[in-house]
């Protein structure tokens, strides 16, 4: 049995709501990275984590976990400021988040973790799995209602590893806000994953 929210969104105990990096440093404006809105969509993030609950359905959070020297970090040639290091403050899950059921950590070591489902070695290209496939796996998951930070990064890449590797995807458009590292990024990100099949609501 499911239960529906808003835009007729399918809850039940094979669909996991995958809440991806609603953490310090990208959802609290004293953050090192803060993505505009996170407040607001750490607020929807966890309602919708109430809801998911209640009708049964698996709740899982990714959590960026990096170490303090990473060359995913612009003073070792990365792209981004230091963020969600290990233990910190910033790595925690935003207050507002009730407990998830499982946590998938990320970005360990060298790699950068972007998608929820993988990390990769910014050398190599290699892709590391973080264990969410296994925990899908182990409970008879067959479909993702995805939400959380940031859109046109960490978001757009678990949604688009979710859809290959075969789960069918829903994102919540208001519970996911982009960070803009280029002007027009979460527009992109939106049109890219609808292309590949994840649909809206």
């Amino acid at each position: 049995m499911t239960a529906d929210l808003p835009g007729a969104l399918p809850l039940g105990p094979r669909v996991a709501l995958v809440v991806v990096d609603v953490q310090n440093d990208f959802a609290d404006p004293r953050g090192t990275l803060f993505v505009p809105g996170g407040q607001e969509v750490a607020a929807e993030c966890a309602s919708l984590m109430a809801g998911a609950a209640a009708a049964g359905s698996p709740v899982i959070c990714t959590q960026d976990w990096h170490p303090a020297v990473t060359p995913h970090f612009q003073e070792r040639g990365g792209l981004w400021p230091r963020h969600c290091v290990q233990d910190s403050w910033g790595a925690e899950l935003h207050p507002l988040l009730p407990r998830p059921d499982h946590l998938v950590r990320k970005g360990q070591g060298r790699l950068d973790g972007y998608s929820g489902f993988g990390s990769r070695d910014p050398s190599s290209g290699r892709v590391e799995a973080t264990g969410l496939s296994a925990v899908l796996e182990r409970l008879g998951v067959v479909r993702l209602v995805l939400a959380g930070l940031a859109l046109d990064v960490c978001v757009r890449e678990t949604a688009l590893d979710a859809m290959r590797l075969g789960y069918p995807s829903f994102l919540v458009s208001s519970a996911t806000s982009a960070v803009e590292l280029t002007p027009g990024a979460g527009e992109r990100a939106i049109r890219e994953l609808e292309a590949a099949g994840v649909e809206l609501v």
